[in-house]
């Protein structure tokens, strides 16, 4: 059974940290991008950064440029957002994603095969 396995989450004053993982089983995602997108309460699920299956192309959405990292362990089947200088606006579910094209990610394509079930992140003022 493939799963992608979302930990890291939590309660965070602004302008702290938080790094979020996203653990992949079930099958080898060495030749997938992967990623991040997250959905804030009344609102449209979003995308936030995803990466290519080399590691080698990271991408992000304006509003978290500068401030989060998302990086990869291939060999481990992981990702990792590094979120620094977190604002109450970044408050949301977080859910890692894979598909076989970061473009895919990026416009929450409706070829995005993989999903974790989130984790959630909230950012107090």
């Amino acid at each position: 059974q493939v799963q992608l396995v979302e930990s890291g989450g939590g309660l965070v004053h602004s302008g702290g940290s938080l790094r979020l993982s996203c653990q992949a089983s079930g099958r080898t995602f060495n030749r997938y991008a992967m990623g991040w997108l997250r959905q804030a309460p009344g609102k449209e699920r979003e995308f936030v950064a995803a990466i290519t299956w080399d590691g080698r192309i990271p991408w992000y959405t304006n509003s978290v440029k500068g401030r989060f990292s998302v990086s990869r362990a291939t060999a481990e089947n992981t990702i990792y957002l590094q979120m620094d200088s977190l604002r109450p606006e970044d408050t949301a579910i977080y859910y890692c994603a894979a598909a076989l094209n970061l473009n895919t990610i990026a416009t929450m394509g409706a070829n995005i095969e993989y999903w974790g079930q989130g984790t959630q992140v909230t950012v107090s003022s």
